[in-house]
């Protein structure tokens, strides 16, 4: 006798096929720094610093990165970091009109911050540097750490257009014609003065 084997069908019986999954877009997490020892206080400071306008973006992050580590390596206390992007100065740094601005939120105290101003300085690529302190007897351990910020910039204008040398008004000088003679002519704060005192000289009688 002969068996036959029927094919089963449905869902139940055939095997499951592996579903492709997308992995889902990968997250930065914040990674927050160790606690401070209880009771410590600190100052809270902003400190802006201008970089080159034209340095590469990989190398603006290794200097980010390094100052990152300047604050943190002691007492400080990184915030924020904020990317500014290039902006228009106020007037040339280093004969540069534009700049990459650069804002660190962090907190620190007097040591930490002579420390890194000095690194500041140290850096050819660092054009420029204020710090401001914003407050005291900031407890650390209850300020978190924010994501870093990065911003466009402003767009760049290109540089207006030298005017033309020529007169005042435009046109050429040698094409306004005879304009008479010099005496002739009337106007200037010094002129129609001069013309009265004239008048008043022949108009007075003479000494005897």
């Amino acid at each position: 006798m002969q068996t036959s084997e029927t094919p089963t069908t449905g869902g139940a019986a055939q095997a499951a096929q592996p579903v492709p999954v997308t992995p889902a877009p990968a997250q930065v997490a914040v990674v927050q720094p160790a606690p401070k020892p209880a009771g410590t206080r600190l100052r809270e400071y902003e400190t802006i610093f201008l970089l080159k306008p034209d340095l590469a973006e990989d190398l603006v992050e290794k200097i980010i990165e390094r100052f990152k580590g300047v604050v943190n390596r002691d007492t400080g206390k990184m915030l924020k970091v904020e990317n500014w992007g290039k902006k228009k100065t106020a007037f040339e740094v280093r004969k540069n009109p534009r700049a990459l601005f650069i804002r660190f939120h962090y907190l620190g105290d007097f040591k930490m911050v002579a420390e890194f101003e000095r690194n500041l300085r140290m850096t050819d690529d660092v054009m420029k540097y204020q710090s401001v302190k914003i407050s005291e007897n900031v407890d650390p351990n209850s300020r978190a750490l924010e994501a870093d910020v990065k911003l466009p910039g402003d767009p760049e204008v290109p540089d207006r257009v030298a005017r033309e040398t020529e007169g005042f008004g435009g046109g050429d000088r040698g094409d306004r014609g005879d304009r008479g003679d010099r005496d002739d002519r009337g106007g200037g704060f010094g002129r129609d003065r001069d013309r009265e005192n004239a008048d008043d000289a022949d108009a007075s009688p003479e000494a005897e």
